[in-house]
């Protein structure tokens, strides 16, 4: 990249570029979907064209010539595209949707200072983006040239916005000039506003000032509007005082009349006259080479180069885009600590001093409440600037799916629901591949071949659900396809064959624990294995990740009706509410997210099922867990016990500690490398008086513990 750039300045870029990248890929896809039904947005068209000659500009600016020259040629394809020269066909629209991949692996190569190994990519596909299409439909007469538009607004139209108007007029759209007039103090916004209630008529080809003379103190404009809709409607969008008038067409020439655009009577087409988009062409299954088997080698690309390993999910940069009013917030608090600073030090002074200490005293509570106060102001700005929409990675997500359902030939219909729920922006981030393993395993092998659907009675499309939602202080997230389950009797055979239980171990399992042996390293119940994905293949990975956010994962599955996997979530695991309990005289902290109730152990309640001590919880049976066991820690003196419930997505486990100490806001700090793996122990946090605690990990302690019970029914 250049001349070694500072840190700070490929921050800037790797920021500034991934995002554009995202919000270029986004949009293509935007493209697409309405390329399937009816003719693109020139919005989303303009957009992504701003977006590749955006990218164009930065990666020169910084010294990338490979994505400069890259973002050129998409720049110059999409340019033809939305000026008519080339037709978004599915052709066009495939390679149009393989630059942000590679774009994406330029960023990843320059924020690493790695080798540019995507040159000779990047040059290939800049190369096929350039070729231009041979055929072409030869044209009559202009349109333009029996529209009865003044002269003197056609030499001011732009070339994109001619270009427009005559293709308008070549698909048989009613045209309209709107005339309004607005005061020279509000008119940008009032104009926008006309314009936003246009575009949901039609399309705002262009919005002139108008040359006939207007009011003193206002200024007229003429919109060119192109609609599938009558003049009354249109006329009703636009409001009063607008004026809404329908241009009509010139006689046209005899010699002439059958090279012309279609006469007025026919500005609306049937469907059936409308060109045909050719189908999508069939692509051979694309190897997966971050899941094929070791050692297996990678499949030739085009030109018989190897693919590339699919790119993780994750953002390459760290950076959270932050509303500059949380910030001012921030600011008006840190200002407020300030001021009580200063409170606390001159009673402080006074003190010291010889003052009155008792008056003293009550003034010093008095501060310190207002402290707290603003210091629980400044945790929650801060969080509320870390949190992130999901719809960041749900985006990408969706992109996957399109080319997994060219590559496996499968129809899919992908639905998202609840982007807009937030989250941390790191737990994001780590969340981002788990859920794209699990799609891709839901569609590879959850949801069946067309032909097996149509014999089982379902639609050709399977269905694949990803959806969010809010459960106080912690998120679900689902994934859910409507295909052939998970036959837990096959996974019984598959653990016998694998040597993990012998038959009657595994016919003395629950249906529950069964279906829990699919997180097993290296567990697969499918037959056939492929290139893409094996359901089980590396479940194992994405329980570990979850595990590792303080989540956890719930499998339900129906065979022949579909799997669903619940991730449940903390929203943070930045700044949390804890509770600080006592064990073995050692002092842990449990996150209050998790705490259900705590209760008073009674030991006559205790009782033991299958090794396992439990109490009776409102008719529920609640497994313990002594912390003190749980840590490998001397057992307590004898005295009282309280039980602190806990719980994440259904499951419930009762933590037996000896003391409670009470609730405290506490910093979540990573232990380091040395003691990250630890079994239970999500951080550590310091409480006051240079007090050390450990935080407990409430989801790993209930997997630990109930992967101990399957173990010990297996042994």
């Amino acid at each position: 990249m250049g001349d070694h750039p500072s840190q700070k300045g490929l921050a800037e870029f790797v920021s500034e570029a991934q995002e554009t990248v995202e919000a270029l890929d986004a949009d293509l896809l935007r493209l697409d979907e309405a390329r399937r039904g009816a003719e693109a947005d020139p919005d989303v068209l303009n957009a992504v064209f701003r977006a590749a000659h955006s990218l164009k500009g930065l990666a020169s600016m910084f010294g990338v010539d490979r994505m400069a020259r890259l973002a050129h040629a998409l720049e110059d394809r999409l340019d033809d595209v939305r000026m008519g020269r080339q037709p978004l066909d599915a052709a066009t629209l495939d390679l149009l949707l393989s630059a942000p991949d590679l774009l994406a692996r330029i960023v990843a190569e320059e924020a690493k200072q790695s080798a540019p190994a995507t040159a000779e990519a990047a040059a290939g596909l800049a190369e096929r983006l350039r070729a231009r299409s041979e055929a072409g439909a030869p044209r009559g007469l202009d349109p333009l040239a029996d529209l009865d538009l003044a002269e003197s607004t056609l030499q001011v139209l732009t070339e994109y916005e001619e270009h427009r108007l005559r293709a308008a007029v070549e698909k048989g759209r009613y045209l309209y000039r709107v005339r309004a007039s607005f005061g020279l103090t509000s008119f940008d916004a009032a104009l926008e506003g006309l314009k936003g209630r246009l575009k949901e008529r039609g399309e705002v080809i262009c919005a002139l000032p108008s040359s006939d003379p207007s009011e003193p103190l206002t200024i007229t404009f003429d919109l060119l509007v192109a609609s599938a809709e009558p003049l009354a409607q249109v006329a009703a969008a636009a409001g009063s005082p607008a004026e809404v008038e329908a241009l009509a067409r010139r006689a046209v020439r005899p010699a002439a009349r059958e090279a012309a655009a279609p006469p007025a009577q026919a500005l609306v087409p049937p469907a059936a006259a409308l060109p045909a988009l050719p189908p999508l062409p069939p692509q051979p299954p694309a190897p997966d080479a971050a899941l094929a088997s070791a050692g297996a080698p990678p499949a030739a690309g085009p030109a018989g180069r190897p693919e590339a390993e699919p790119m993780s999910l994750r953002s390459l940069s760290q950076a959270v885009r932050v509303d500059i009013r949380k910030l001012d917030r921030l600011m008006h608090t840190v200002s407020e600590l300030g001021l009580l600073r200063l409170n606390v030090a001159r009673i402080a002074e006074r003190l010291q001093a010889g003052d009155e200490p008792a008056r003293l005293g009550l003034e010093l509570v008095r501060e310190t409440r207002g402290l707290e106060r603003r210091i629980g102001e400044l945790q929650g700005g801060i969080l509320e600037v870390r949190m992130v929409p999901l719809e960041q990675i749900f985006d990408k997500l969706a992109r996957m799916v399109r080319k997994l359902t060219r590559d496996l030939q499968k129809e899919i219909d992908f639905r998202v629901e609840g982007g807009e729920v937030e989250l941390d922006k790191l737990i994001v981030e780590e969340l981002s591949d788990p859920l794209m393993h699990l799609i891709r395993n839901s569609i590879d092998h959850g949801v069946e071949r067309p032909e097996e659907r149509v014999r089982a009675g379902k639609p050709v499309a399977g269905q694949v659900r990803l959806r969010a939602r809010q459960r106080g202080s912690h998120v679900q997230i689902e994934v859910e396809d409507d295909g052939a389950g998970i036959d837990d009797r096959r996974v019984r055979e598959v653990a016998v064959e694998r040597g993990l239980l012998d038959a009657g171990e595994a016919a003395q399992l629950s249906r529950r624990d069964a279906l829990g042996l699919v997180f097993t390293p290296g567990f697969s119940t499918a037959r056939q294995v492929t290139p893409i994905s094996g359901r089980g293949v590396g479940m194992d990975v994405v329980k570990h990740n979850v595990a590792n956010l303080s989540g956890i994962i719930d499998l339900q599955t129906e065979r022949g009706r579909g799997t669903r996997f619940v991730l449940t979530l903390p929203t943070t695991l930045a700044i949390v509410r804890a509770l600080v309990v006592q064990v073995s005289g050692r002092s842990y902290a449990l996150p209050l997210s998790s705490v259900l109730e705590i209760l008073e152990l009674r030991p006559p309640e205790i009782r033991t099922i299958e090794s396992r001590e439990v109490i009776s919880l409102r008719g529920a049976t609640l497994p313990l867990v002594r912390l003190d066991r749980f840590f490998g820690l001397p057992p307590p003196p004898p005295g009282p016990a309280f039980v602190v419930v806990t719980g994440l997505a259904q499951q419930r486990l009762g933590v037996v500690v000896d003391r409670l100490e009470g609730q405290q806001d506490v910093v979540v700090k990573p232990l380091g490398s040395a003691l990250g793996s630890i079994k239970g122990i999500a951080g550590a946090t310091d409480l006051g008086g240079r007090r050390t605690v450990l935080v407990a990990d409430v989801g790993a302690i209930i997997e630990e513990v109930m992967e101990g019970d399957v173990a010990e029914a297996a042994g």
